[in-house]
Parts: C-alpha cells; structure tokens; sequence
C-alpha cells in the first residue's frame, strides 16, 4: 500500500513550510503500518517562493500552470503514484491523530473515500460558527471539505477527478459523484470528526463581510454559473495572502 499526500500552493510560502512540517509529522501514522508514504506539491504558478520552500521540505514539487484549485489537485493526481490519495490545502495542518484515524478507515477496506471536520485558527468567533455550521452540513450531507479529502486513486479516476470547469465547490461535486459510485460499490464515504483538521481562518480577516456577502448573493442569482469563472470567485484567486 502507498499513501499519496497531495498539495496544491499557489503564492503558499507563509503557510506552505508549516503545514509540511505537519504531514512529515503524521506520516508514521501510515508508515507504522508498512505502508509507503510520498509527498506532492502542485506549484499552480506562484510568484513567490513556493517550489524552492516545498523542494527543500523534501517534496516533489510538480507544476500546473493554469491557476485553478480543480486542475491543480488534478495535476498532482496524475503525478501521484499511491493507491490512495490525501489532498490537503497548504494553508492547513494535519497531526498525528488525524493521519492515524485515516488509516483506520483504508484498513477497513468498506470505504471509498472520506473528508474531516475543520477547526479555524485564531480567535474568530464568526469563523468558530460558520466552522460549526459547515462540520454539521458535512457530517449529515457526507460533503468533503476541500481542505482535506481522502480517497482511493481508482476511485478518484473512476468518477473523473476534480471537476474542472468548476473554480470552486470542486470538492462538493466530487463528494457527489463519489457517493454514487459508493453506492454502486456498496462502499461508503465518511467524515471524520474525532480530530478536526487545524485550517487558517485568512478569509475572515482578508476579505470583507460584503465581499463575502457579494459573492454568495452571485451564486444564488446566477444558479452556480459563477463558479465556473475565475474572476468571479476572487477569494480564491485575488492571490491576498
């Protein structure tokens, strides 16, 4: 069995070293069990010092140059050769705990893919709610955060990988698409809640409230169109670090 850890950084120098530090601390999780273990990062064509940090981390850096989270998660897939995949943002920190509660589920052999709940970092009390609100629609509604999914390399390719016409929601498509193949399958799809994914919380204090409130009115009045154009999901891609 390998253990494929994928991350997609775009401008990520900031955040990109600690989150590494994480997952080299977690790794022995599956290692423990005799399993191989391997490290991508998917420069999507940062400006920044990105691939030299991740290089000197110890990763295989890999290059995507069309800015989009979809394609560059896809990138790194395609570049990985474990028979499972672990895609984690670079802006979020894995333990131990966490990587070791995943590979109870792989051993189980009755599950497809799965995601975690998140805990934001820092003292937001609007992000501790939405974090909330989100960990509860992702338990009952089995729907993967992005900033951290796991799933079987052959199910992943069987439904198509991430969508890439979409630049945001990508992992809600996924989680769907994965389900009803789980279905067929009689293989299920779980979230994980005993040990939250540590995940920054920069778009509580990067972006405004109407920003924010701008973007989600756009995608209710324009029925989702507006994910699948860049420009209109600047909190995603404005490159505010």
């Amino acid at each position: 069995m390998k253990i494929s850890v994928i991350i997609p950084a775009y401008n990520e120098e900031k955040l990109l070293p600690e989150a590494l530090r994480g997952v080299w601390q977690a790794l022995p999780a599956f290692t423990a069990r005799g399993w191989e273990t391997e490290v991508v990062v998917c420069d999507n064509n940062s400006t920044d010092q990105t691939a030299q940090l991740a290089q000197a981390a110890g990763a295989r850096v890999v290059f995507e140059p069309f800015n989009q989270i979809a394609r560059a998660r896809n990138t790194g897939a395609r570049a990985a050769t474990g028979e499972w995949l672990v895609f984690m943002d670079a802006d979020s920190t894995p333990t131990a705990a966490l990587f070791a509660e995943v590979a109870e589920v792989i051993g189980n052999g009755g599950f497809l893919a799965g995601g975690v709940t998140l805990r934001l970092q820092g003292p937001y009390r609007v992000a501790t709610r939405i974090a909330r609100v989100w960990n509860g629609i992702s338990r009952a509604c089995k729907l993967m955060a992005g900033s951290f999914v796991f799933v079987e390399s052959q199910a992943f390719w069987a439904v198509g990988g991430f969508n890439q016409e979409l630049f945001v929601s990508e992992e809600i498509d996924l989680s769907q698409r994965l389900k009803r193949l789980g279905r067929q399958q009689k293989r299920k799809l779980v979230i994980l809640h005993r040990h939250p994914l540590l995940t920054s919380a920069r778009k509580i204090h990067l972006y405004t409230p109407r920003e924010h409130l701008r973007f989600w009115l756009r995608t209710l009045f324009t029925f989702k169109r507006n994910l699948r154009r860049r420009e209109e999901c600047q909190t995603w891609y404005d490159g505010r670090r």
